[in-house]
């Protein structure tokens, strides 16, 4: 695709599984990166899309933004999250969790229960999968899932 994209564009890029935010493709399939690297896209496109809801609601001052964004992206809070999507996983999205788990990422943050911090790099892998995978949908459907509770 060359030149401006127009919204009809957008949607027939999406629609074919190609991310139009996805600006450099990786050199591999989604499936067969590196977990911590999925999780490292996931963290960045899970505090998007915080942000991006956070921004959608009334009060728009900085501290309560940040002070709101910090609970949402906190590792307990993300364990909480993963756990409320668990039911709603199909086959391969629980694969991606299961490797996201058990991949070696480091040390967990001093005030990160290590539990919290495996599970939180769980969910950040299954959302850098389906980034990289152009499934912006699924990421709608699981993000309103997450926001069930605060609407």
């Amino acid at each position: 695709m060359t030149g401006p994209m127009n919204s009809g564009d957008v949607v027939e890029v999406v629609a074919s599984g190609v991310n139009p935010l996805a600006l450099h493709q990786p050199p591999k399939k989604a499936g067969l990166i590196n977990p911590v690297v999925l999780a490292y896209m996931g963290d960045a496109v899970f505090e998007m899309l915080v942000r991006q809801y956070l921004i959608s609601l009334p009060n728009n001052k900085s501290h309560h933004l940040h002070k709101e964004a910090t609970k949402m992206v906190s590792a307990k809070a993300q364990r909480e999250l993963l756990e409320r999507w668990l039911p709603h996983l199909t086959e391969e999205e629980t694969d991606i969790v299961k490797r996201g788990r058990n991949t070696k990422s480091g040390a967990p943050p001093k005030n990160a229960d290590p539990a919290d911090y495996r599970k939180a790099t769980a969910l950040e892998c299954l959302v850098g999968y389906l980034y990289f995978e152009g499934r912006l949908d699924r990421l709608g459907e699981l993000f309103h899932i997450a926001l069930a509770d605060r609407e």
